[in-house]
């Protein structure tokens, strides 16, 4: 992997990890589009960097948020009554809505591992993700506020979040998706879908970080996907903060429109080459059991 592949994928999973576009739809197919023939040995080490990348950026943009949170969290606790406060109960229901994800990780390892070769399944996923975008759009009212979460929409959106452990439909996309059915408003159920992320996100870097540690040669090639993971913390940071202002005032079916645009591209490239698998960078916030790790 060069520096500008790094620099490149490292953008791009900044972008799309907290963009309902999935992030997985954009670093499968890159490389296949490209032709980048990057060795199986630095694709996982740059998997976990980006992937923590993306955790910093999304910690550091609701570190007030979920500075509160916490605090209520185990306060709740200490004083045995957990579910007395409203942040507390936020944080019972981040909890809850990430289960759905961690079983679907278990029981479809194996699916979720083949499908990340295909970029010609991707493209297919990608497209169910347009049409989940499109639905939120078109079947949903859209006048609640995330503070008007109770455990039932918690689950629901954890298992749309469950969706996403496939290539192509995108974690925020399935999430926002969730909770619009639920007649959130746009920016309330991207908020939700944001912070749900963080504990998916958490467990998989643990876990990722220390298998880090048996990849042979890795000191080699770190310093050039040390720069992936600085773009992507830095372009996850500021994708949120776009994304939130966005929502304010335009709805998601540009998304979809995007969706459906690279679905086509990536289909008709696989058709003519007539190729079917590839080298991937797998899309870790959407599988954390599957990767070993959300």
């Amino acid at each position: 992997m060069s520096f500008i592949q790094s620099i490149i994928l490292g953008i791009i999973q900044g972008l799309t990890e907290f963009l309902p576009i999935s992030s997985s739809a954009h670093l499968v197919p890159v490389p296949y589009l490209f032709k980048w023939n990057i060795p199986e040995s630095q694709v996982f080490p740059f998997d976990v960097l980006v992937q923590i990348g993306t955790l910093v950026a999304v910690i550091v943009y609701f570190w007030k948020d979920l500075w509160t949170i916490l605090k209520a969290f185990f306060n709740g606790l200490v004083q045995r009554k957990p579910f007395e406060d409203a942040n507390a109960r936020m944080g019972w229901y981040l909890i809850l809505a990430t289960i759905p994800a961690g079983l679907a990780g278990v029981l479809l390892k194996d699916k979720v591992e083949a499908a990340f070769n295909s970029p010609k399944l991707t493209a297919v996923f990608l497209l169910f993700t347009a049409l989940l975008l499109l639905a939120a759009e078109f079947f949903s009212r859209r006048n609640r506020k995330m503070e008007g979460i109770g455990w039932k929409d918690a689950l629901w959106i954890g298992g749309f979040q469950a969706l996403s452990i496939f290539p192509g439909i995108s974690r925020s996309g399935s999430t926002m998706t969730g909770g619009m059915t639920r007649n959130l408003d746009r920016q309330s159920a991207a908020r939700f879908s944001f912070l749900m992320s963080i504990p998916v996100m958490t467990a998989a870097g643990i876990m990722s970080v220390v298998d880090l540690f048996e990849v042979p040669g890795r000191a080699s090639f770190l310093p050039k996907i040390l720069i992936g993971f600085l773009a992507a913390m830095v372009v996850g940071y500021l994708s949120i903060r776009w994304l939130l202002s966005f929502l304010t005032k335009r709805s998601l079916v540009y998304f979809a429109a995007y969706c459906i645009l690279l679905a086509a591209v990536v289909l008709i490239v696989a058709g003519v080459r007539g190729e079917q698998t590839l080298a991937v960078v797998p899309e870790p916030s959407a599988t954390p059991v599957a990767q070993g790790g959300l």
